[in-house]
Formats: C-alpha cells, structure tokens, sequence
C-alpha cells in the first residue's frame, strides 16, 4: 500500500474513533438511518442517561470497529462507587413525650443518640421511671463507639445509669451536660467507671467511621448543641431539642450559619424535633418573660413569693435571682433537684448569684415574708415534688398561706393538666395567691414552634426527612409542614419504638423492628414489673382482695383449720360479716369436696376456690375482687 493510502487509512480510522463525547455523538447522527431514528432520538436510544453520566447500553459494545468500554475512556467520568447505606434505630422518642433515644449506624459502627427517660403514666400505679429497652444496645456493645448527648434535660440524659451499668461506652457532650450526667452517675456508682468527654459547641469528634459536629442551639437550658453526623453514607442532622432564640438569657442564638453550611454540602437525612409542630409563628424569647417576673414582683411587695419551674430551667432560675436582687430579696431552693441542678450550673458558670442572696431552707423563718423568694420543684404536680408537698401539708419546713404569692413558670407537659389542676387547687383552699395562667408570660417553651422549624428545614435542605420527639399527632403535623416546603412524601418517614430505617443515597426502606418499648423502674428494681404485675396492681387498686387461708390433712386432704377470710380494700368486715360468712362456707364445700373425690392437684383445686367464690361475690356485690386461696398441708 502506498503511503497515501495509508495515511488516508489512518484519517480515516482517526476520525471513526476520535477522543470525547462530542466526535461519539456525532457519528450517531450520521448513522441514524441505521438506528431506526433520527438525530437527538436516536442518540438517546443508544445512550442511557444517569447519574454517573452517559453510559452505552450492551456493556458499552459499539455496533462498529473494536469492542471498547466507553466508561473507561478519556473525557467520560468514572463509575462512582455506591455509597454505604445508613441504618437508624429508633429506641424511644416516638409516639410518647420522653424516652429519647436514636442509633444511627454504618459500616458496623454505632452511636447512640442521647439516653432519656420518661414519667410513669397514671396507670402505671408504683412505678418511679421508665426507661428504654436496651437489649438490642447489648446485642450490639461491641459495635458501639460512643453516646453522644444533645442536653441534659431528664428525657435526654435520664436513661444513662441504667445503659452505663448493663454496658460501659464514652459519654460525649457539653460541659453543663456531662456535669448534670456526673451527678447522676456518682448516685449510682458509676461515675469513677465511666469516661466523660467534654466537647464544645462548634468542635468535631470521631466515632469509629463517623465524625460529628457539635453545633450550638437555643432551649431551655444552656449548653444544648445539635448534631451534624458524617457518615461514609451521607451526613444526617438530629436538632435535638431547640428554638431560634435571638435574645438568649446566657450564651448566643442558634448557629444557623453551620446549618447552612452542612446544607450547602448535602444532607441525606434530617431528624428534627417535633414537640411544637401544631404550634403556629415563633417561639417567644426567654426575655419576655423577664418582663413578666418583674410586674409580678412589684405587685407581691407585701407577699412572700414561691416560683415552681423546672429544675433544669437555669435561664428561668437566673431571671428570678435578678428580679430579687432588684427587689431586695433573699432567695432560696426547695426540692433536690433543683438544689443539684443549681449547685452544678453555679460550679460551672451558668448561673451567677450575687454575694449573700442565697440563703439556706431553715434561714427562710428568720425573714419577713416580703424579703425572701423561695424557688421550688413541682411546676407539673408531680406528688413528690416540694410544691405538691407544700399544697397538701406535708412539706417538712414550708407552711403556706394567705400571705404567700405563688407563681407556677411553666406549662403543664401533656397527661399533667389534672394533677397541676389539683394542686391549685389545694394551693387556692389554703389562701395563697397562686399565678398560673398563659396570660401573664410567666413561661415561655423551648421548643421551636412552626416557623422555625420551617427555617431549618430549609437551611439543612435533606433527601430525606424523619420527624422525632413527638406524639403521633405532633410527628403527623411536622411531615405536613415537610411537605408544604416541597418534600415528597415518599422521602418522610414517620416511625415508632424499635423501628429500623435504612437509607442511602438512592432509596429509603423500613427493616424489621428492633427489640424495644418500656422498662419500669420501680424501687431498686429494673424490669422486675411487667404488664402482668400493672394489672394485678390496677386490679387490687380498683376490687380490692380476698385470701382464702386453709389448712389440709397430708393424708387424706380434709380440711383441718379454717378456711379463714381476711379481706383488703373490698369491703368494710364489721358490715359484711354475712357475705364474708357465704365465702367461708363456699370455700369449705369445694374443699371437702375436692378431698372426698381425692382431688389433690392444688391448681386444680385453687382455680374451683376462685371460680365459685367469684361468681357468688358477684351475684350478690356486682364486683370482682382478687380471690387468693392459699393452703397448706399439715
């Protein structure tokens, strides 16, 4: 061949396999009479279009020339490698108020998500705590890298000695926080045991494959940080409990600039607290209430004022130690939490008390009332608390009267509305003055209410949204919110304790649950008081009870003593001596009964001792006591 031909060989063969999409695209326009089509449609026949780019249907066989992989070649990006998938595991915090408490999972390493704990509900008749199920934390201990804490409010922090005793991980969280968390642990004996990290608003930690940004919010206690959680599967943001607060008592508003800048670079999930969701417009500034302490405190001049609010308030309890000092007032702290919160918070800097205005419980006599300010536990009614106490005349050294001013700064947590009623009540009957209503701007929430959770939605930008900290209908508002933003509702989930989620950058799915639900505490046991255990107790607390007590012959079953009846808390004996007499009687007959057809199972023969005496209590009362036989042979 000549050199001419083979340099017009070699052109040719240059321009057939030039370098580009450009030179690709357009050999398929000029054989589109091949392709079945014409121009733009018969490119896009022989190309898929997606995310990795523009890639060759066939495994990248061309229908001309050599056989070569498109994907590989000079001007065409490389397959990007699928990211790993993200799992979380929701403990607590959904469907009830409490109990929070989030695993966010990938590559084998775990974190939790703070550690709360939540108040027994009415019936739950004996019962102190009640705390997460932790069985699939200890199925997994080995997994988990570390707990991470938003606030160290009782529903976020509470659960962290019962965790810390079944399995022992670091503890990462903001000095208030983790001093709230000491105090907790040194009860228990767990504080020399455990390792307290101390991490600052604004600063990252490494967990195993994961690293975290503590990011500052607002809330009704200081130091409270939300997280921006990077994971090899996408970043995940969990608020934690918060509001936009641009007056904040102590430190600076929330940080929305680091949420701006973690939504800039691409969120896959975000987990936002839901408690305000059906509350429309702002969350008012702690500073009106400020103003609100101040007028009340002028018109109690002649009062001794009581102000109950929560422990953990320590912006509130600041602002009432301000008003008395520009009053002239002594003050001083009634209830153990609350004297722990503010030893801790005063250790710490958070709350500053001017020289000499603290004065202990017993100093209160040795004042005239209108020179002293008693900050006191039991805003909610709870039957323990200092204020209840107080109330009901069984405060050991507080008496209350016609001379006392009492303001109750907070609302009423949802289920509380009664027991705080009751206790106004009482507090009215005894003379007191008592300040309770939403007019007077006594309290103002800590949590965001519509409009602002509108403005984080937006600055985070998330594939995904997962709405936490809420009643069902609190978690149903908020995704309502998400999707009047622009959020599909494919891309919201709404979950439940123990429910799994997985989720990457290309799909959402629910796993199978988890192990999960309540866990009594109830004295110094944990977990020893179930379903069965609440119902029997409702069942006494309601019928009251009837013991059987008889003694057999070991021989021949017949009865030897009794049966004897003792009855608690179903009728009054002295006037039921007739009805008592029937249940003995009954008794009797079904034992010898049972002993001349030598019937000796004692199940057997307990179960016709509770089924007769059952029917004739309720022929002739209409009620159903328990009936507990209990015999012995001699």
């Amino acid at each position: 061949m000549s050199t001419e031909k083979r340099n017009e060989s070699y052109m040719l063969k240059q321009s057939r396999y030039s370098k580009g999409k450009k030179n690709v695209k357009q050999y398929s326009k000029n054989n589109a009479s091949k392709k079945g089509g014409s121009g733009k449609n018969s490119y896009n026949a022989y190309y898929k279009k997606n995310d990795d780019g523009f890639q060759p249907k066939s495994n990248g066989k061309l229908s001309y020339g050599k056989k070569k992989n498109l994907s590989k070649s000079k001007g065409y990006p490389k397959k990007k490698a699928r990211k790993p998938s993200v799992k979380i595991a929701f403990l607590g915090g959904l469907n009830e108020i409490g109990k929070n408490i989030t695993l966010v999972e990938c590559e084998n390493d775990i974190i939790i998500v703070d550690c709360g704990m939540a108040f027994p509900d009415g019936d739950m008749l004996g019962v102190d705590l009640v705390i997460p199920d932790f069985t699939y934390i200890e199925q997994n201990a080995d997994r988990v890298k570390g707990i991470i804490l938003t606030h160290g409010h009782e529903d976020h922090i509470g659960g962290l000695p019962f965790l810390l005793s079944k399995v022992n991980v670091p503890i990462y969280g903001t000095p208030l926080t983790l001093g709230l968390v000491g105090n907790k642990l040194r009860e228990h004996s767990l504080f020399n045991k455990t390792q307290l990290n101390v991490t600052n608003a604004g600063q990252t930690i490494e967990l195993g494959c994961m690293k975290i940004d503590f990011i500052h919010v607002n809330h009704s206690i200081p130091d409270a940080v939300a997280f921006a959680i990077h994971t090899p599967g996408g970043t995940v943001v969990h608020t934690g409990d918060f509001k936009i607060d641009c007056t904040p008592i102590t430190g600076d508003m929330i940080d929305l600039s680091s949420f701006a800048r973690v939504g800039d670079e691409g969120v896959l999930a975000l987990l936002s607290e839901s408690t305000n969701a059906e509350r429309p417009g702002y969350t008012p500034t702690e500073r009106t209430v400020s103003d609100s302490l101040d007028s009340l405190f002028k018109s109690a001049e002649n009062y001794r004022i009581i102000i109950a609010t929560f422990a953990s308030n320590v912006n509130r309890v600041q602002q009432i130690i301000d008003c008395a000092e520009k009053y002239g007032r002594k003050v001083a702290f009634s209830g153990r939490s609350m004297v722990n919160y503010m030893d801790v918070a005063q250790k710490l800097g958070y709350l500053h008390l001017p020289e000499n205005i603290l004065i202990d419980l017993d100093m209160l006599d040795k004042y005239m009332p209108q020179q002293v300010v008693l900050v006191t536990t039991g805003s909610q009614g709870e039957p323990m608390s200092a204020l209840s106490r107080m109330a009901y005349s069984d405060h050991r050294k507080v008496m209350v009267g016609e001379g006392d001013f009492i303001i109750i700064s907070a609302n009423p947590i949802p289920g509380n509305e009664k027991t705080v009623g009751n206790v106004v009540d009482e507090l009215l009957k005894k003379g007191c003055k008592v300040i309770y209503e939403s007019m007077y701007e006594v309290h103002v929430s800590g949590h965001a209410c519509q409009e602002e959770l509108k403005i984080i939605q937006k600055l985070v930008k998330p594939k995904y949204f997962i709405p936490v900290h809420g009643e069902q209908k609190h978690l149903r508002k908020h995704a309502d919110l998400a999707m009047f933003l622009g959020m599909e509702r494919k891309n919201i989930y709404i979950g439940d304790v123990g429910s799994v989620l997985e989720i990457n950058e290309d799909y959402m799915k629910e796993l199978p649950p988890v192990q999960a639900g309540k866990v009594f505490v109830d004295g110094l046991g944990v977990g020893d008081v179930g379903s069965i255990v609440l119902r029997d107790r409702k069942h006494l607390g309601q019928d009251g009870l009837i013991i059987i007590v008889a003694s057999l012959d070991v021989y021949d079953g017949h009865v030897i003593s009794g049966p004897d009846i003792v009855s608690r808390g179903f009728v009054y004996v002295r006037e039921s001596e007739g009805l008592l007499e029937e249940v003995k009687r009954t008794a009797l007959a079904i034992l010898e009964d049972c002993a001349e057809n030598n019937v000796h199972e004692w199940g057997i023969i307990k179960n016709r001792i509770k089924d007769d005496v059952s029917k004739l209590i309720g022929q002739r009362t209409r009620r159903a006591p328990m009936i507990l036989p209990i015999l012995q042979e001699v």
